[in-house]
This record gives C-alpha cells, sequence and structure tokens, in this order.
C-alpha cells in the first residue's frame, strides 16, 4: 500500500489548473466540434471525442485536487497520462497522422505545451510534497 501524503500548495494548483483547462477545453470542444473542424483542419468527430474524453478527466484531475491526501501513484498516473496526450499530439502531427490548418497546428502544440507545463508543476508539486514528507518524519 502507498503512504499517503499531504499535496503541497503547487501540487493542489497543478491539480485544479488541469482539471479547470481540461474542462474548458473539453466543453468547448463538445459545443463546437462542427465549427471548428474547418478553420482547424481537424475531424469534427475527433474534437467531438476528444472534448467528451476531456470532461471526464477535469472530473478526476479536480477531484484529486480537493483530497486532504494523495498516494504518489495518483499522481504519478496523471503526470505519465499527461506527458503521453502530449507525445500524441506532437506524433499526430509529424507522423502526417492529423493535416491540420495552420491555425489547428497552433491549436494543437497550444493544448500540448499547456498540457506539458500542467505535468511539469505537478511532477515539482509531487517532489515538494515529498520533501515536506521526509522533513516532517525527520
Amino acid at each position: 500500500m502507498s503512504t499517503r501524503f499531504e499535496p503541497s500548495r503547487l501540487l493542489r494548483l497543478a491539480l485544479k489548473g488541469d482539471a479547470l483547462a481540461s474542462g474548458a477545453a473539453g466543453l468547448l470542444l463538445v459545443a463546437a466540434a462542427g465549427p471548428l473542424a474547418g478553420p482547424l483542419g481537424l475531424p469534427q468527430p475527433l474534437l467531438l471525442w476528444a472534448g467528451l474524453l476531456f470532461l471526464p478527466w477535469a472530473a478526476f484531475v479536480g477531484w484529486l485536487g480537493t483530497r486532504p491526501t494523495l498516494t504518489p501513484a495518483m499522481v504519478w498516473t496523471v503526470v505519465v497520462l499527461n506527458v503521453a496526450y502530449v507525445v500524441d499530439c506532437v506524433a499526430a502531427l509529424l507522423l502526417g497522422w492529423l493535416m491540420p490548418t495552420g491555425l489547428g497546428i497552433a491549436f494543437v502544440l497550444a493544448q500540448a505545451a499547456a498540457v506539458l507545463v500542467l505535468a511539469q508543476a505537478q511532477f515539482v508539486g509531487l517532489r515538494q510534497s515529498a520533501s515536506s514528507r521526509a522533513m516532517a518524519a525527520a
């Protein structure tokens, strides 16, 4: 069983920021997948399904951000999935899986950059939490 810890302020903010950004992006994509598809050069079903997947993700990371204690496995799951999302976005562009417009490329890369910043903040917040736990145990 993993040791539970109290999340650092940074970790809480990074999780809640992830929830807010993912929720907003999810709502936008679900509500406007059709109108966005043309200007972005991205398939409407891809935008819709991405939005639908962002919504439960937002609820999950938001829920984690409100927990009094977490386990390292919970946070590592979020960090790894966020990094996987970034890799997938970049790979989709580089390998030609998608053929977006210039605006679509900017849209995909901006999302990937935002998710990477959140993943880094979550990782640093996890390390801060672990350092605090180690200092409290000493």
